[in-house]
Order: structure tokens, then sequence, then C-alpha cells
């Protein structure tokens, strides 16, 4: 597959996993709203933190209010990064890899940008963001639906899940480190009630919060919780469950091409790394320490991968 080719369909899949990424972080502080009477702007500041756009929305916004973040992060025009956006620039790579993909899939995503498109066209008022929420999640599913059901598991499909599962695992490490220290006010509050309600909303956050339930009945807890969403293998946004696809995916690439592939190899160090890990230690030694040590290695692997397979010829 050419180097183009294979970027494509890398970049199309970490755009959709973004795009429903900001989504998701949309329906936790719009329900944090609902819910609290209390620190709704931090709420909000914590999810521009997240996505790494604090900095640009203060420097045309002097407050966090809901409306303002929300038209922010889906469709404001001062925005590169807004979901409308991401899920055009997936079409693009899409439509540039059409020869490369099932029908199924390009008409899978063709139909997520009308639907996304429309939805976005005016500001989204408060009464309708959950149906918005949910038609956003409902056509970014359908396009993985399409990729599992209808592609050969050949190099494009393995580009696909790599792009996938590292734009998923730095969606997850920033939402822990961020949530947990951003919005947490001080290192006084670790292990109170507050403290507790925090590592709730990150649950909400990745969707996670009914799977957690059922494997661990009772009152949550911080070590509970880290332990799930960093190590757990049958989570499938965890850190540990990321990584072990990506190495799968990565694996398969370098038997495809014959080489001997130095991604998949620094991919197999960090996974196999989790194995030594407990989310105990973690904690102890520093979880925002440990996080911003896995997204510097995350980026690394990502770099990797475009150089190996030659994205840029």
């Amino acid at each position: 597959m050419l180097g183009k080719t294979a970027s494509g369909i890398f970049w199309m899949f970490r755009y959709l996993e973004r795009a429903e990424n900001i989504a998701r972080l949309i329906e936790t502080g719009h329900r944090f709203t609902l819910t609290r009477n209390r620190g709704r702007q931090d709420e909000w500041r914590s999810i521009l933190s997240a996505l790494g756009m604090d900095a640009s929305y203060r420097a045309s916004h002097e407050e966090y209010n809901a409306a303002q973040v929300v038209d922010y992060l889906l469709r404001d025009k001062t925005n590169p990064g807004n979901l409308r956006n991401l899920i055009d620039s997936a079409r693009q790579n899409a439509r540039t890899t059409r020869t490369a993909i099932t029908r199924e899939l390009w008409e899978a995503v063709n139909e997520c940008w009308i639907c996304v498109n429309d939805a976005l066209k005016r500001q989204v008022r408060e009464a309708e963001l959950p149906a918005t929420i949910d038609l956003i999640e409902r056509q970014t599913a359908q396009v993985r639906g399409a990729l599992e059901n209808t592609m050969l598991r050949n190099d494009g499909y393995n580009f696909s899940r790599v792009g996938n599962f590292i734009e998923r695992a730095d969606s997850m490490a920033r939402l822990l480190d961020v949530k947990y220290y951003v919005l947490l006010p001080s290192v006084s509050f670790v292990g109170s009630s507050l403290d507790n309600i925090q590592w709730e909303t990150i649950l909400r956050s990745t969707s996670a919060y009914s799977a957690y339930r059922w494997l661990y009945p009772g009152r949550a807890s911080a070590l509970g919780i880290a332990d799930f969403l960093i190590l757990d293998r049958r989570f499938p946004r965890s850190l540990a469950f990321c990584y072990g696809k990506l190495t799968d995916n990565l694996r398969h690439l370098a038997m495809s091409y014959g080489v001997q592939s130095d991604s998949l190899t620094e991919a197999e160090r960090i996974y196999a790394g989790f194995a030594s890990l407990t989310a105990a230690s973690i904690l102890e030694d520093g979880l925002h320490e440990f996080l911003v040590d896995f997204l510097a290695q995350n980026r690394k692997l990502a770099a990797m991968v475009e150089q190996e397979y030659r994205f840029n010829s």
C-alpha cells in the first residue's frame, strides 16, 4: 500500500475517534451541569484542557459558559479542531482512499458527514444536545461497524485500527490526567467524597460506568477505577486494551510487509510494561507522572509508524 493511502486510512480513524471523544466529553459536561449546583465552569474548563483547547478558547471567550463551550467544540469556525471539522477531515481522507476501502465503509463515512453536518448547521440548543450527541455517537459507531464487517483483514484494516487505538489511548490518558489534576481542587481532597465524585465523572466520560459496576459492585474507589481504566484488558478503552490491539495490528503489518518493525518492538515494550504494574503502584509513584510519560511514548509510537511506513511518500 502506498504511504499516502496508509496515511489517509490511519488519519481517517484518528479523526473519527477524536470526534467521538469530544462528543462523549460534551455529554458528560452536560450531565454534570444538570446534576451539580457548583463547579460547572470547572467541569467545562477541564474538558477544554483535556482536549488541549483551553488556551485557544480563552483567547476569544471570557467565561466558561456551557452554551459557548459546546458551540466552540462542535462547530465554532475559530476552532479548527471542532467536531464538525474532524468529521469533514475524516470524509476527505475516506474520499482519497476509496480504492482501498469498501463501498460500505465509504458510504458509512459519507452518511456520517451528511448527518453531522446537517445537525450542526446552526448552534445546538440545550434541549437538542442529548439527541445531537446520540446522533454523532451512532454515526461513528456505524462507521466502525462497516469497517469490522466488510473490510478484508489486510494492511488497510490494520492501519485503520492502529490509528484508532493510538488516538483512543491518547484521549483516555489525557482525560485521566486532566480530570484528576485539573478538576480536583487540591491534593488534600484525595480520598474525600469530592474525590470519589471526580472518579465517577471519569467513568461516565468514558462510557465505563455500567461496565465498572458489573465488575466491581459497591462503592467506586480511586484504586479500582484506575485499575479498570488503565490496566483491565477486558475494557475496550483501557490503556492496556488499546496497546494489546495496537500490538496485534502492528504485528500483522510487519508480517505483511516482511520487515522487522521498530514500531512493533516499541508497542510490545509498552504493552509488556503494563503486566508489571498495579494501580496501587501507579498512584503511589504519581498518576500524573505516569500519564505524562505514557503520552510521550504514545506520541513517539505514532511518529514511528508514520516514518516507518512512509506516510509522506
